[in-house]
């Protein structure tokens, strides 16, 4: 049986999540911004009709958000985050095998389905995540997961096709792949689009027209496995199984700028705070943790860029080992008379914490220590992140200098019995969460 591939995603994912919650914004256009309120990271199509460009820094489009009645948003990642979850859930009810490749992108696997059915499959996909979810959607179906995601892009930007594409058909490759640019096919980047511009090629037509052994010669063995995933010969397997993390890092922005060390270690220990969540999270442990911190080029000040690297005598995952190595890092490169802008952690070499090596001499208590992040992790986990945490973290009025700014995030409505809207009732919204109903 030849293999199929479908991509869905959610269109315009970070917007459709906030008007899931206020049917007010159909129509209007909205953007949601990143980290720090900074720059635009996702607009409905009314926003970008305004112009409005992917990455817009907020200061610069300021006046037309004003003129213009745009509806703007922090990044709410709680929300987003809950909503791809249950859009998934949805997704395992029409395939078996589903890689989620993103928070708003999911592969599924769509060999089983006959090909005179998948275009009707693909609209009862997207039909079932809109009543259940609210999200808009479109499916890209192809033999290859390459032409998945051009089919995906087809039916975004052609209405008459219903939201579904299907390119599994060689007749429908032709038609389409010859108006297909460059800049639409997965893994063809700038650098790569500028080799391939020099073959004279334009359109992803023109680049499953290229000798194969060339395409490996200029664009390595990447490019080769392109040129065979456009002519339909799947080359990259669906991952119903995510790969094991080999690196991870926990990178912030300041709200303002820090001075001084004690302030900067806050910050760091925060951020270790969050990766030990995250390795204990997958399993995984480290005996290494980076960190850095640098100035912003903006500011006019003095510019300073350090990092440093802090070795453990064997893997781990537990948050007190991490802030103790992450402030003694931060204390280490710290040079007082710069104004800091953002700070973080990283690490790589990532291991199962049960199949790591112990230590001869230094020895961690795992033991105690697997007992005190369980209790950890279950109290963040019942009463949401961030009710236990390292002091050296600093208390939450303190952190308030460095903490990441979110002014205008939308309650999150979905994992937050407090953020929950009240409907047709006058009674205090804590009452009601107590059960006092």
């Amino acid at each position: 049986m030849t293999a199929s591939f479908a991509l869905i995603d959610g269109n315009s994912f970070y917007c459709s999540c906030e008007r899931v919650f206020d049917p007010k914004l159909k129509g209007r256009p909205v953007i949601v911004l990143s980290n720090n309120d900074g720059c635009a990271v996702a607009r409905t199509s009314e926003a970008k009709a305004l112009g409005i460009r992917m990455g817009a820094p907020m200061f610069t489009i300021r006046d037309l958000v004003k003129r213009e009645g745009v509806v703007v948003f922090s990044s709410n990642y709680t929300l987003y985050g809950d909503m791809s979850r249950r859009m998934n859930t949805v997704y395992q009810r029409f395939a078996s095998d589903i890689e989620v490749y993103s928070i708003d992108e999911s592969f599924l696997d769509a060999t089983p389905i006959a090909p005179e059915r998948r275009v009707d499959w693909g609209k009862d996909l997207r039909s079932t995540v809109s009543t259940w979810t609210g999200v808009p959607t479109c499916v890209g179906i192809g033999p290859t997961k390459t032409l998945a995601k051009i089919a995906n892009k087809i039916a975004k930007c052609t209405p008459q096709l219903g939201g579904v594409c299907d390119l599994t058909s060689a007749e429908a490759r032709r038609e389409w792949l010859r108006i297909m640019p460059l800049d639409d096919v997965w893994g063809i980047g700038a650098a790569s689009q500028v080799k391939l511009k020099a073959f004279g090629c334009k359109t992803a037509a023109d680049v499953a027209a290229l000798d194969p052994k060339l395409a490996r010669q200029t664009l390595t063995v990447v490019g080769e496995r392109i040129i065979q995933e456009l002519r339909g010969h799947p080359c990259i397997d669906l991952e119903a199984v995510a790969p094991t993390r080999k690196g991870c890092a926990v990178t912030r922005s300041f709200a303002g700028r820090v001075d001084n060390l004690e302030m900067m270690q806050e910050a760091i220990a925060s951020h270790a705070t969050r990766l030990g969540e995250k390795l204990r999270h997958h399993g995984l442990a480290t005996d290494h943790v980076s960190v850095f911190y640098h100035t912003s080029p903006f500011d006019g000040g003095p510019a300073r860029s350090v990092s440093t690297t802090v070795d453990f005598p064997e893997a781990t995952n537990d948050t007190l080992v991490l802030v103790r190595a992450a402030k003694w890092g931060a204390r280490r490169i710290w040079k007082p008379g710069y104004r800091y802008a953002k700070a973080g952690l990283m690490t790589v070499d990532l291991v199962p914490l049960e199949a790591s090596q112990r230590a001869l001499i230094g020895s961690l208590d795992r033991e105690k220590s697997g007992r005190l992040m369980a209790a950890l992790d279950a109290c963040n986990a019942q009463h949401g992140r961030g009710a236990v945490y390292p002091a050296a973290a600093g208390v939450a009025r303190q952190r308030k200098a460095w903490v990441t700014k979110f002014g205008q995030r939308s309650p999150r409505y979905t994992t937050r019995l407090d953020e929950v809207p009240v409907v047709g009732s006058r009674m205090p919204r804590d009452r009601l969460c107590k059960g006092q109903a």
